[in-house]
């Protein structure tokens, strides 16, 4: 998991550069578009300095970087969602926020409560 949430975080904020992958900014919600200074490409700039910062994080403390990654793929839902398009993409980054919190739940090293035993164990 930390493999993936290093690796993709950062493939796709490069490809923010070079929309080889796709034409991201068609994919910004034209709310969001006006709220950001610049062009729509411009703002993609930013958010693939971001990715790549969130898997660079993600490589040296999961922990907290596992957080960023969930944080940021909330706010890519919402986005497609105020984009009223992309629902298959939004649910797709739904179920990538769930693995980015298990990475974040392991990487804490929380274990579940051992069950206390019976007399008769």
């Amino acid at each position: 998991m930390r493999t993936v949430f290093t690796v993709a975080p950062i493939a796709f904020g490069l490809d923010k550069f070079f929309n080889l992958l796709a034409d991201w900014p068609s994919y910004l919600a034209p709310f969001v578009d006006r709220l950001v200074p610049g062009t729509g490409q411009q703002a993609m700039y930013a958010v693939g300095v971001i990715e790549i910062v969130a898997g660079l994080l993600v490589a040296a403390r999961p922990k907290y970087g596992a957080v960023v990654v969930a944080a940021w793929l909330a706010g890519i839902i919402v986005n497609l969602l105020l984009l009223g398009e992309f629902y298959d993409v939004a649910l797709r980054d739904f179920g990538l926020l769930v693995g980015a919190l298990a990475l974040w739940r392991l990487a804490s090293g929380r274990r579940p409560a051992d069950r206390p035993r019976s007399a008769g164990s």
